[in-house]
């Protein structure tokens, strides 16, 4: 039976030494990323880091420097998109990379294997960033060709407040939060010691697939609403890591649901009486 991340850990992996060098390098990674996010939000490339930036036409028309632009700008999009993936999604896993940590805390290459658990985590986190990014960009080029759509864009953030709230529901949404709120039962199923470069690295892009799984709606909201806002980060980092961490965690995703609900219809009442025919 999976061991739920509100069960007492302490004593089911041993302690080492190491343990406050490796949370204080697990900090600065997080407040690092926390701090570049900052500095490029103020700085003149800070566009960069807000996805609807990218899905409003350039100048040049359809040609080659327009199809340059675009590229340069998805590709410094998803760089962020990493940086913002590191701040917010890191915090959540910590009990899982401490715990795989103490399991290999005799080995030679400890830190070379939680290095490629954050990489692999990180990895489904960047592929997803690409989904979305793509699935974004489409869908926005193909609506925005109706002009119907361009004058009642706030039905978009009815629509995604409204998918991320009934996602909130869902027995994927469960199952995926209750397999990132027992992390020693996750690493003692991935983990076998052989070809450990592999394996850890495996653990950790699975790890991250369940964390999309959980957490993919809230981040969705994120990546269309309002990417470079780091209140919004800090406040969606804040509800995720209370879902998986917290003791009662799980009881949180029923309520932020009705929250996300709520919001979608405040927005389409506010918005209704100047629907545009």
């Amino acid at each position: 039976m999976p061991l739920n991340h509100a069960e007492p850990l302490i004593g089911s992996v041993p302690h080492s030494r190491n343990r406050y060098p490796f949370l204080l390098l697990m900090a600065t990674m997080i407040i690092g990323a926390w701090l570049a996010l900052w500095l490029w939000e103020q700085s003149p490339y800070g566009h960069y880091l807000n996805h609807g930036q990218l899905i409003e036409p350039g100048p040049g028309g359809h040609g080659g420097h327009a199809h340059a632009s675009t590229t340069l700008s998805a590709l410094v999009f998803l760089g962020g998109w990493v940086l913002m993936s590191a701040a917010m999604m890191l915090p959540t896993t910590l009990p899982l990379l401490e715990i795989f940590r103490r399991l290999t805390r005799k080995r030679q290459d400890t830190a070379s294997l939680v290095t490629l658990v954050v990489a692999g985590y990180l990895t489904a986190w960047l592929l997803f960033g690409i989904v979305a990014h793509l699935m974004s960009w489409v869908v926005s080029a193909i609506l925005m060709q109706l002009e119907w759509v361009r004058l009642n864009s706030w039905l978009l953030a009815v629509m995604v407040l409204g998918t991320a709230g009934v996602f909130q529901f869902t027995d994927l949404k469960y199952k995926c939060l209750d397999k990132c709120r027992s992390p020693l039962s996750f690493v003692l199923r991935h983990w076998r010691g052989g070809r450990p470069q592999q394996q850890a690295l495996t653990l950790g892009i699975h790890n991250g697939i369940y964390c999309v799984g959980c957490c993919w709606a809230l981040m969705l909201l994120m990546f269309i609403v309002s990417t470079g806002s780091l209140g919004w980060m800090l406040l969606l980092g804040a509800v995720m890591a209370a879902e998986k961490n917290l003791p009662n965690g799980r009881y949180l995703a029923r309520p932020l649901g009705f929250l996300l609900l709520a919001a979608a219809a405040l927005v389409a009442v506010q918005n209704y009486p100047a629907l545009s025919p």
